[in-house]
């Protein structure tokens, strides 16, 4: 049996979960996998044609940023201490009130009765704010903000964070505010 321990093959039994199995009674099925070393360049498929679960050829590093929420107390305190303001409402939505020292640029621009994303929104982020500024992006709900956040961290911006529940959590929460 030595040749059978050496099969670099691994059968492992597994529960069926109840949603795939309209059986009460707890099923088992197996499932066959193959783990390849780093650097291994063999076939993906045995010789039985059999997909290896879990192949493993090499391991990298990806990171993925996700943009820091804040509430709004915390980004109120932090803006005292020296953080800009972002407010990626529309003009309309700015000028009815917003937050002091804040700068307007809108994520999301009127076209027709909808909505489209501004086109220019980082290049006129970039004309306010160096990539590495530690930047609040409020709006009404806190939706557009973070969609913002997203787009920001993904241009190269470091010092991102969201406000969460945006200008509408911010004036429930009296927070100074231009109205």
């Amino acid at each position: 049996m030595a040749a059978a321990a050496a099969t670099p093959f691994v059968t492992n039994v597994i529960p069926l979960p109840l949603s795939l199995n309209p059986n009460p009674k707890p099923s088992l099925f197996r499932v066959r996998c193959r783990f390849i070393a780093p650097g291994d360049a063999r076939r993906s498929t045995n010789s039985r044609g059999w997909k290896r679960a879990g192949t493993v050829t090499h391991l990298e590093s990806t990171v993925v940023r996700v943009p820091t929420s804040v509430p709004v107390r915390v980004a109120h305190e932090l803006l005292q201490a020296g953080h800009h303001y972002l407010d990626v409402r529309t003009p309309e939505e700015y000028n009815a009130g917003h937050v002091y020292g804040a700068v307007n640029v809108p994520y999301l621009i009127k076209v027709g009765s909808g909505m489209a994303k501004n086109s220019n929104f980082r290049e006129q982020v970039f004309a306010q704010f160096d990539k590495d500024d530690e930047i609040l992006i409020g709006c009404q709900s806190g939706k557009r903000s973070l969609m913002a956040a997203n787009d920001l961290l993904s241009a190269g911006y470091t010092g991102i964070m969201d406000i969460a529940g945006g200008f509408d959590a911010w004036i429930q929460s009296q927070l100074p505010a231009e109205l």
